[in-house]
């Protein structure tokens, strides 16, 4: 059966590779994001663009015309910022999310697939890896508003039968990624390093975390929204953890020199560890990840490579226009 689905945030770096997942499994795509002041991301075959404010009723009827599944990737927060103002991020999140529920349950969707945080919502883990049914208890206010919004998508579920599917994704990296945000580590360690910039550690770099690559999570979410019945609840991630020390070190192996890191004071919502159990997505989605880390990094790698040899002939032609005018 082919459905069209609504990619709600979809121009974004997890968007890009859950579109190219859904086109691979033969089904229609509608991308819907913001407007974007450099104009709308390049035209891709196949793939409908819709701009509008998540918070706007009309852009949402309009969007959601026709299709039947709806991706919800949108957050205007991140863990490291989402305490400074825990107000807007629940007003622009839990609220607009409860909006947009409104307007897809009056208009004929049947199910959504909602992006939550598997790095966040379950606090400091009593055991490792974390299943599912592991206690949440988040840190920060992100973890709060994504496991609010899971309350909400099951309230929805009950009162209205709109069907949902929560993926809790662990830390995605990968072709894509920005180089200059503030999460990220592989794909940020990876780019400073090849640039010979010094790269900053919070805390002592023992801190481990569940890296995976973006494709494999991207077809977690194709997956996902052709999955039927219960459970509706999936931690996504490799199943494997690193410490940001083993993760420098990786790095210095493949580039062959040492990278300069500096350690700075640890963040208050940064648990020791987060490594989830994907032995439910294993058995219920028939998912698992299909790249290890080294052959992931490999491809960030090359991904990076290619942007900054690219960016590099830009510059250069730039200033030889200038200098010839």
């Amino acid at each position: 059966m082919s459905y069209r689905t609504l990619l709600l945030g979809g121009a974004g770096f997890l968007g890009g590779h859950i579109r190219d997942a859904l086109l691979e499994r033969g089904g229609a795509v509608r991308i819907f994001d913001r407007v974007r002041p450099d104009g709308p991301p390049a035209a891709v075959p196949g793939i409908e663009m819709c701009e509008g404010d998540f918070d706007n009723r009309v852009d949402l009827v309009d969007a959601l015309d026709g299709c039947d599944t709806v991706v919800h990737l949108i957050s205007t927060t991140i863990p490291k910022t989402s305490n400074d103002d825990p107000a807007y991020d629940v007003q622009s999140n839990v609220v607009s999310t409860l909006r947009f529920l409104d307007v897809a349950r009056k208009t004929g969707v049947r199910k959504i697939v909602f992006a939550s945080s598997g790095g966040t919502v379950y606090g400091a883990a009593r055991v490792l890896p974390i299943p599912e049914h592991h206690e949440t208890a988040p840190l920060c206010s992100y973890g709060i508003q994504k496991l609010v919004i899971e309350q909400y998508l099951d309230l929805y579920f009950r009162l209205y039968g709109l069907d949902y599917c929560i993926l809790r994704v662990s830390n995605p990296y990968g072709e894509g990624q920005r180089q200059n945000a503030a999460q990220g580590a592989v794909t940020v360690f990876l780019d400073k390093a090849l640039r010979g910039e010094d790269i900053e550690i919070w805390g002592d770099g023992s801190v481990i975390r569940d890296y995976v690559y973006v494709r494999d999570v991207a077809t977690a979410f194709s997956l996902a929204t052709r999955h039927e019945g219960w459970p509706k609840v999936f931690n996504i991630g490799s199943g494997q953890g690193l410490s940001l020390n083993e993760l420098l070190g990786i790095v210095e192996s493949v580039l062959g020199r040492p990278v300069t890191r500096h350690y700075a004071l640890g963040r208050q919502f940064d648990v020791p560890a987060n490594v989830l159990d994907i032995s439910r997505a294993r058995t219920h989605l028939q998912w698992r990840p299909s790249f290890s880390f080294d052959r992931g990094l490999e491809k960030t790698l090359e991904w990076l490579q290619s942007s900054q040899l690219i960016a590099t002939r830009t510059s250069v032609a730039q200033e030889r226009e200038a200098h010839d005018s």
